[in-house]
Formats: structure tokens, sequence, C-alpha cells
């Protein structure tokens, strides 16, 4: 016998525990996290800007919900190391989005 068939007459058994525990990358796990929004200006030639911090979820992610906060909003933006951009003063609007989407959000 060899270790595959030993493997599976122990896994028919139910001598082998099952890792029922979910994926810590779980969408719900990561709207757990207090996101930021702010506005800033420095840097910007005078042009303010609306920033959400906080995220800790993949970059993959961050420019998904990203990408959907621009499409809402009609305005351009970028998503960099965790962190959203977007070009103009849209602070409560891009708050009020994020708690509809279920993340908790600390509007500053």
């Amino acid at each position: 016998m060899d270790w595959k068939e030993a493997l599976m007459q122990k896994m028919a058994s139910g001598t082998i525990p099952v890792d029922d525990t979910p994926d810590p990358e779980t969408p719900e796990q990561l709207k757990t996290d207090e996101l930021r929004v702010l506005t800033d200006r420095k840097g910007r030639k005078g042009k303010t800007a609306t920033i959400v911090e906080g995220f800790t979820c993949p970059d993959e992610e961050v420019a998904r919900i990203a990408s959907s906060l621009k499409t809402r909003l009609g305005t351009g933006g970028s998503s960099r190391g965790g962190e959203i951009l977007i070009q103009g003063d849209y602070a409560a609007k891009v708050a009020s989005i994020l708690k509809e989407s279920g993340y908790r959000v600390k509007c500053c």
C-alpha cells in the first residue's frame, strides 16, 4: 500500500480532521478594518484630492475598489500602496459609498 492509498483510507474513516476555519482573505473579514477618508492639497499645486487609507487587502482588491469609486463619482484617481487617491473633494461621498459597501469608515 502506498501513501496515497493510506491517506485515502484515513480520510474515508474520518481519522484525519477537516480544517473548516475560514480563509483569512474573505471579503467579510477584510471589511472589518477601519478606513480613513481625508482631503489633502499638499504637493498638488493647490488642487484638492480625497485619500482613502487603511486597506490591508491585496493591491488588486484596492484597485477594484478604486475603479468602482472613480466610476460612481465620475472622476479620476489612482490606487497605490494600499491607498486610493480620488481627484477632487469627495470625502463625504466616498465615505457614504464605502459604508454602503460594508466598510467601517472614519471621515476626517
